[in-house]
């Protein structure tokens, strides 16, 4: 097998030791040089001058956890590094020990046989870090005010048969109250806006009740809950806003997609970076994010091809996705009525997901505005199929249809 980097190196990283191991290719010898290092940042440093001594070029590392991370910095700077998938690159079972995974590793960068994973710019990492913190934030935001629901279910409280945000304006001063000692239903309702749908006499039958003092403490717990992540949110957002100054023109053509917000351009950004040269092409990228189906197929049999998980940019595109396809008069409304009603909803939404994050690569990769294709654009596409479709369905309804050219 072809020999492309003669001197490389593997290193097995884990969270107290860093094994290393140099191949040196020089004609059909080979020879190699194994050294263990602990992964402070002034043995990081010792590694970084080791490896400089055996003139390597290029070092392979597994991702395990965050590990690896710490070892990139130190040594992204001096070396052509491959970051690979631990499942991908899984040696023969049997005497597994670290300087056999770090020869290993040092084998497959030799030969090119390590498909590197994506690893963006520090900027990036640092605007991804914060995407996702807030994301996590908004998860567990998520998680108190179902606590406060599940206490208040207990008390026989029914305020989220009348309220749609137990904790909007309305919900929260009921829930204020309540917390101060407040049981009478009538002033309770006296609270709500008078925006809110249900009548008076709805909210005093959901607000009567047996709040006792442990209801009272446990609301009060989950509300200073739901208000530090509230404050916390607002912090990240701050910050994720001076983060993003460098990439704001890329984010603002993302958001002028349909179904695109503020948070979820920062998100995209985040995610995938604003350098497309990552990605060979837009079904490289589709493939990484999880919205493309894979290839499974055995003695001439296609199995299951189902896509694979991916926690972060799949699910915020498939958000993304289904905002745009209840907005009217956009492209991706009309394929996902297509879609819908051949392959499902959800199905749908997965391949409208795929068509927005192919859009926002020719945009990032092209230095393009988005271009919206229109509603009717699979009418303008085959005009012939859609009027045969209709001559169809109206004579199925029992009518004579002649079809003529307009002048």
């Amino acid at each position: 097998m072809e020999v492309l980097y003669p001197r490389c190196a593997g290193v097995d990283v884990h969270a107290e030791t860093v094994v290393a191991v140099v191949r040196i290719a020089e004609g059909s010898r080979v020879t190699r040089e194994a050294q263990r290092y602990g992964t402070t940042t002034r043995e990081l440093l010792r590694l970084e001058e080791w490896l400089k001594g055996f003139g390597v070029t290029h070092v392979g590392m597994e991702a395990t956890g965050v590990y690896w991370k710490p070892v990139w910095h130190v040594l992204e700077e001096h070396f052509a590094l491959v970051l690979g998938n631990a499942r991908e690159i899984r040696n023969v079972p049997g005497r597994k020990t670290d300087m056999n995974d770090a020869t290993w590793l040092a084998d497959l960068v030799a030969h090119g046989l390590i498909r590197s994973s994506f690893v963006p710019p520090r900027p990036i990492q640092e605007l991804r870090d914060l995407t996702r913190t807030r994301k996590q934030m908004t998860r567990e935001r998520g998680q108190h005010v179902q606590r406060l629901q599940k206490v208040l279910e207990d008390a026989n409280v029914k305020l989220t048969n009348v309220l749609s945000d137990l904790t909007g304006a309305s919900g929260r001063a009921i829930l204020e109250a309540i917390v101060r000692g407040q049981s009478d239903p009538e002033k309770l309702a006296s609270l709500a806006s008078p925006r809110v749908k249900a009548s008076k006499a709805e909210l005093r039958d959901a607000l009567h009740g047996r709040v006792s003092e442990h209801h009272r403490f446990m609301l009060q717990l989950h509300l200073r809950q739901v208000d530090a992540i509230d404050g916390a949110i607002e912090l990240l957002e701050g910050q994720i806003e001076r983060a993003l100054a460098p990439f704001r023109d890329q984010a603002e053509r993302v958001k002028n997609m349909p179904g695109m917000s503020d948070v979820m351009a920062a998100t995209v950004i985040a995610e995938i970076g604003v350098d497309m040269q990552a990605f060979p092409s837009a079904r490289h990228l589709l493939s990484w994010a999880g919205l493309s189906p894979q290839q499974n197929e055995s003695a001439g049999k296609r199995k299951s091809s189902r896509t694979k998980r991916q926690r972060w940019l799949k699910t915020a595109m498939v958000q993304a996705a289904w905002a745009a396809s209840r907005k009217s008069n956009c492209y991706y409304h009309a394929q996902f009525l297509r879609l819908r009603a051949r392959r499902g909803a959800k199905k749908a939404v997965v391949a409208v997901a795929a068509s927005m994050l192919t859009a926002v690569y020719h945009m990032l990769s092209e230095d393009v505005a988005y271009s919206e294709l229109g509603q009717d654009y699979f009418h303008r596409l085959d005009r012939g199929k859609a009027a045969n479709r209709l001559v169809r369905k109206l004579r199925a309804m029992g009518y004579e249809v002649d079809l003529r050219q307009a002048a």
